[in-house]
């Protein structure tokens, strides 16, 4: 069994002061400067430079998380939303030119040659590519697009319902979808639908201008779109376009048949000629909707135990977050949506958020989060901070992964063992139902981007054609037409970073490859995620898969044959 410890610690500061914090670029200016112009006369000395700059960077990276993460707990606090654009309009701007003169110091430097290449090799490959990227024009750009992004969370943050005379968020009246009263179901639904079109202009008017700045970006770094220019940012270097399609197409043949069979279940377990939108949560009159947990702090308390038993190291990474103050779980007004684990450079211990409303999908997102948040701990050993930027699409392996591995001990929330069979059941059917999703968002943003100047209407056009490829038929969703034209609004990848979600259908594969590995040899299984997770950024994506003892593949007959391994495993 592979051996690791918990107990992180800060990265001790060589190069800042240990009480330097991140106010004005004016007091930051001269650390970025004495880089840029040090001079480098040996490897040891390039080696020290290269230690002082990750120290500068993950000072500067964690501040900027910090002032994310205030700001999505309190959406309606001017002062953090305020300290948040300060850094993205006053600071980091002025840090571009400079970190484009430190990867070209670096990439010219008679000694990058000598270093190990086995360990240098992905960093370097990404400074490169940083380097080509780079145009001053897109500063500015960058800036405003920083802000705008967060406007999303700022105007969805503020989205409530009334049902039965209480206020909810969106997130916590989903709750009701559970409920065996159709009529109630039904009229939830329709609540949280008619309540997001309040705001569908808002958005579609945001987005138009997302799209069009982001455009300029691509125009500006020499690329025909934004689609282009994102693969390449993101350092997609072992998988193209092409391959994002064949995996579209390996969900319409091998998957949407399982998503029709899970709905077809569900319509007879209903006992119902037609099958709605909101019925696809509900249990029948009679079983009540799983109650994992009643609060955030159950829920993390239930979520220790169950990582202790899967393996003591994970419950130990979330014992020294709560230690640290690391979690804000609970769903209330004014909190932006969603959920993340957001790694923290400097004191290695991350930050979990989400939208905790007491139901089955909670615990998911918490162990989910909970993966990433293993993750951050067992790469923060690193050397450096680019070799902890792990590919997101392992990132998604570690957390998706732990969601399939963490089920075999869910009778930590669910005591009956026949919740725990439907619990389980809930899960595999996620597994299955989200992937058709995945496939519809990614290739909606291939078109959005190749038509950047698209209007409104074409938008919606498009919209609706791609969600219906990859819908199921089972569900019936006439006289929903105008709910289902701005659905992709809920999705605030879309919003905020753009071209991520591809990264979901790849891990989600990733994942029940190591779910088969687990049901194999369950410690052999456990060693090759803690080895492959350790790895951070220092191989190729291929080579990160293959540590974990996975094939990287997403043509049809693979999606084909991890699809009949969940299908025999779902309960019967």
């Amino acid at each position: 069994m592979i051996q690791a410890s918990a107990d992180i610690k800060k990265k001790t500061r060589h190069f800042l002061p240990e009480d330097f914090e991140v106010t004005t670029w004016e007091a930051l200016e001269p650390y970025f400067k004495a880089l840029s112009e040090r001079p480098i006369d040996s490897k040891q000395e390039l080696e020290q430079w290269l230690k002082d700059s990750s120290e500068l960077e993950a000072v500067v990276s964690e501040d900027a998380c910090w002032r994310q993460v205030r700001m999505t707990c309190d959406t309606e606090n001017k002062a953090l939303t305020e300290a948040f654009t300060f850094f993205y309009t006053a600071i980091q701007p002025n840090i571009q030119p400079y970190a484009d003169k430190i990867n070209r110091k670096l990439v010219g430097c008679a000694y990058t040659a000598e270093l190990n290449q086995d360990k240098y090799f992905t960093y370097l490959r990404s400074v490169k590519k940083s380097i080509d990227l780079f145009r001053e024009e897109n500063i500015p750009l960058f800036s405003e697009l920083s802000v705008m992004q967060q406007q999303y969370g700022a105007v969805a943050g503020k989205m409530t319902v009334e049902v039965e005379g209480k206020e909810y968020t969106l997130q916590q009246a989903s709750k009701f979808l559970e409920s065996h009263d159709r009529v109630l179901r039904e009229s939830v639904y329709r609540k949280v639908n008619e309540r997001r079109l309040l705001d569908k202009d808002t958005f579609n008017e945001l987005f138009t201008g997302l799209v069009r700045k982001r455009h300029q970006v691509a125009l500006n770094a020499g690329f025909s779109n934004y689609r282009d220019y994102m693969f390449v940012e993101k350092g997609r270097f072992d998988y193209t376009k092409e391959d994002c399609f064949s995996f579209h197409e390996g969900v319409k043949q091998y998957v949407l048949p399982l998503v029709d069979m899970i709905n077809r279940k569900k319509k007879e377990k209903l006992k119902l000629d037609v099958l709605k939108p909101w019925d696809t949560e509900a249990e029948p009159e009679g079983v009540a909707p799983l109650r994992p947990f009643t609060s955030g702090k159950e829920l993390l308390e239930k979520s220790i135990v169950c990582f202790n038993r899967l393996r003591p190291f994970f419950a130990d990474c979330l014992r020294k977050m709560d230690e640290l103050k690391r979690f804000d779980l609970d769903s209330r007004k004014g909190k932006a949506p969603g959920g993340y684990n957001m790694p923290l450079s400097e004191s290695g211990a991350p930050f979990i958020f989400m939208n905790a409303a007491g139901q089955m999908h909670d615990v998911t997102t918490m162990v989910h989060e909970g993966g990433h948040a293993v993750h951050s701990f067992l790469a923060h050993p690193l050397e450096l901070s680019a070799f902890k930027e792990y590919p997101i699409e392992m990132a998604e392996v570690a957390s998706m992964s732990m969601e399939l591995f963490s089920m075999e001990y869910w009778d930590t929330f669910f005591t009956d063992a026949h919740d725990l069979q439907r619990a389980k059941e809930h899960q595999l059917e996620r597994v299955i139902t989200i992937m058709p999703w995945i496939a519809t968002i990614d290739k909606f943003q291939h078109w959005l981007y190749e038509n950047p100047f698209h209007t409104t209407e074409e938008r919606t056009t498009r919209w609706m054609e791609i969600l219906r490829e990859f819908s199921s038929d089972i569900i019936d969703f006439r006289g929903l037409e105008q709910y289902r034209e701005s659905a992709w609004q809920r999705q605030l990848h879309l919003f905020e970073v753009p071209f991520y979600y591809i990264e979901y259908g790849i891990a989600q594969l990733g994942a029940i490859g190591m779910w088969k590995q687990f049901k194999e040899n369950r410690e052999n299984a456990l060693d090759n995620y803690m080895k492959a997770l350790s790895l951070g950024n220092i191989k190729p994506l291929p080579e990160l898969y293959a540590s974990a003892g996975l094939r990287f593949d997403l043509s049809p007959s693979y999606i084909r044959e991890l699809m009949e391994f969940v299908h025999t495993e779902m309960p019967v």
